[in-house]
């Protein structure tokens, strides 16, 4: 019989081996806002190896993926920003993996929109779902790729009303080029190649 267009790629056997979360808040109405930077990344990179983050488990959507010649976990909380800790220590703990072996994808106000940062560890640098998870794990271990989402435009903005506003067009645009950038260094980063990924996309 011929293998349906439609199934989903073949995951190698074994334990999953690394943890990739995106940083985000559920629901639509935060779907292509600045906060939701962790979030798309995962989008794109679960399209790129052809599956679906559609599992619920781990206070999240999940999906296990063959990526970087590993066996990887895609994972999206749905604890909402500020609890995103509950939903990654939870999977960290199904898998007895530490936090070196859990990729965080979150967005960084001090980057503008078309960069990124990675760093193998480190601290929360002010976003609230980085430092749930650092206060519940008690380790800032975590490899992590900060995406730009840019600056408040005005000092006087709140920023929490800054960081669900969505993109500009030419903002969306760099930001695109930013996340194929972030799924090569996320591939790197699986092998153990984080200071290539860092000397590569750094900027």
């Amino acid at each position: 019989m011929l293998k349906s267009i439609f199934s989903r790629p073949a995951v190698i056997p074994g334990p999953v081996q690394a943890i990739i979360v995106g940083l985000g808040n559920p629901g639509r109405q935060y779907e292509q806002t600045r906060h939701n930077t962790g979030f798309m990344v995962l989008d794109r990179l679960a399209e790129t190896l052809g599956v679906k983050i559609d599992r619920l488990k781990f206070k999240g959507l999940c999906a296990e993926a063959t990526f970087g010649g590993k066996k990887v976990l895609l994972l999206k909380p749905s604890t909402f920003m500020n609890l995103s800790g509950q939903s990654v220590i939870e999977a960290m703990r199904f898998y007895k993996l530490p936090p070196e072996q859990v990729i965080i994808v979150f967005d960084d106000i001090s980057l503008a929109p078309g960069h990124l940062r990675i760093r193998r560890k480190g601290s929360d640098g002010g976003q609230n779902g980085m430092k749930n998870i650092i206060y519940l794990a008690g380790s800032d271990a975590f490899p992590r790729v900060k995406m730009g989402i840019g600056a408040k435009p005005n000092p006087e903005w709140n920023l929490a009303d800054w960081v669900l506003s969505t993109f500009s067009a030419q903002e969306a645009k760099n930001l695109s080029e930013a996340i194929d950038h972030a799924i090569q260094a996320l591939e790197l980063m699986v092998q153990g190649k984080t200071d290539e990924a860092m000397n590569r996309f750094n900027s």
